[in-house]
């Protein structure tokens, strides 16, 4: 049991979100038992791979202090940074990867559901990659990208991910190596949906096979822009732009035509664009909302700049030096970013205000200023609920302004693969 190992206190503004029993089902699905007493209990790994993905930039041996994690030995001994190590190794992935699975399935279908347009809950799905720590194994496993001047400096990982739209908070993750692409990825996640549900992607997920099963599969929709070489045929004129379409499938074991709804339209500056989607009827749901509400599929590019510029700080890569130390510490960021934006949205709903409303900049420097100073011996446990109190006050007076639609953001390469040879282990000679 949790309560069996300290008191827990300083870990309880972000513990309240999670129940001990998901915890105690993660490590008893993936087989992890504690079978005696250690310094560095299975249950706290959990908490120090969420921790880890919290506060980046903090050697993990403070991350253990900070979270009050290990239990100190009869002389008050600090645990061995090897020992970290081995807790982790002893717990891997799999663990945080069910009780991130459990606690998304709860926190995004309940703020989805709190944000509905026209009684769909509203989810975005898109795909980036993450940069890992430059080892023989990471390198092994995962790869990374090479062009004709090489490797690139760091293996990294494909990442496909949905969110509740307008929370941010994450409904489901998925990664793999490199070389995975995304549309595989995601396949994983299209049976996850929820029924009732719109999920806006970019065009690269416009997959006849998998948007197909989504749609016959439930009232599950899909919107997404159109590729450059998309063909139709015209079936019927719906209105000002918009129109019934039919799309050859041609592909085994689907129907031979695929009916969806066209819509054409034009932002000023930009040219003109085509959304493709599953909803067909344009009284119920009008054509002007579906292009602004296309446009909110940014906000799935923001969570990604979210969890890399900020949360990691833009580190060059994650601390993990194994590929099973990789899975454990991404699930582990997963579950850290779903805890700050459940605190964010429930201060926006205290303030009044949409979760986007929020600042998760100054959120997250707020929550780790707030579990460094619970982590010194300095503290009470009698002062704890009113610094979590304090907290909870100040998370609501980080309210944005309105976003500002009128605002362009074009696309621009910020890191650009170096002209210099990857640094590599000098070759030792024979003798």
């Amino acid at each position: 049991m949790v309560a069996e190992y300290g008191d827990g206190d300083r870990l309880e503004g972000l513990k309240r979100h999670i129940d001990p029993i998901w915890i105690e089902e993660a490590l008893a699905w993936s087989g992890t038992v504690t079978l005696r007493r250690r310094r560095l209990p299975a249950e706290q790994v959990l908490w120090l791979a969420i921790g880890m993905g919290l506060m980046r930039s903090a050697p993990i041996e403070r991350v253990v202090d900070a979270l009050e994690l290990a239990i100190p030995d009869r002389k008050g001994t600090l645990i061995a940074k090897s020992a970290i190590s081995q807790a982790r190794q002893r717990v891997g992935h799999d663990p945080v990867a069910y009780l991130f699975t459990v606690s998304a399935a709860e926190w995004a279908g309940r703020s989805a559901d709190a944000h509905r347009w026209r009684g769909l809950a509203l989810y975005g799905m898109d795909g980036t990659t993450l940069r890992i720590a430059d080892s023989p194994e990471n390198r092994a496993v995962y790869g990374g990208q090479t062009t004709h001047r090489g490797e690139s400096g760091y293996p990294s990982v494909r990442i496909v991910a949905m969110m509740a739209l307008r929370s941010h908070v994450l409904s489901a993750f998925r990664f793999a190596d490199y070389g995975t692409g995304e549309t595989t990825l995601a396949r994983g996640i299209w049976n996850e949906v929820p029924e009732n549900s719109l999920v806006i992607v970019d065009r690269n997920f416009l997959v006849k096979k998998d948007l197909i099963h989504l749609e016959t599969s439930g009232n599950r929709h899909w919107l997404s822009r159109t590729k450059v070489n998309t063909k139709w045929a015209v079936r019927e004129q719906l209105g000002k732009d918009d129109y019934l379409v039919e799309w050859d499938v041609q592909e085994p074991g689907l129907p031979s035509t695929w009916t969806l709804r066209a819509i054409h339209y034009q932002r000023k500056g930009f040219q003109r664009a085509t959304l493709l989607t599953s909803l067909l009827d344009p009284e119920q749901y009008p054509a002007e909302e579906l292009v602004a509400l296309y446009h909110e599929r940014w906000e799935t590019e923001l969570a990604y700049d979210e969890v890399k510029t900020h949360m990691l700080d833009r580190q060059e890569a994650i601390r993990s030096k194994t590929p099973d130390g990789v899975r454990q510490e991404l699930w582990g960021i997963a579950l850290a970013y779903n805890l700050v934006r459940v605190e964010m949205e429930r201060a926006a709903a205290e303030a009044g205000v949409a979760p986007n409303r929020i600042s998760f900049v100054a959120a997250v420097a707020m929550i780790r200023e707030e579990f460094f100073w619970l982590g010194s011996p300095r503290v009470t446990p009698g002062a704890i609920p009113a610094s979590l109190q304090r907290l909870r006050r100040q998370l609501k007076r980080l309210v944005l302004p309105c976003r500002r639609p009128e605002r362009s953001y074009p696309r621009a390469v910020k890191l650009k693969m170096s002209n210099y040879p990857r640094k590599r282990a000098a070759k030792r000679t024979a003798k």
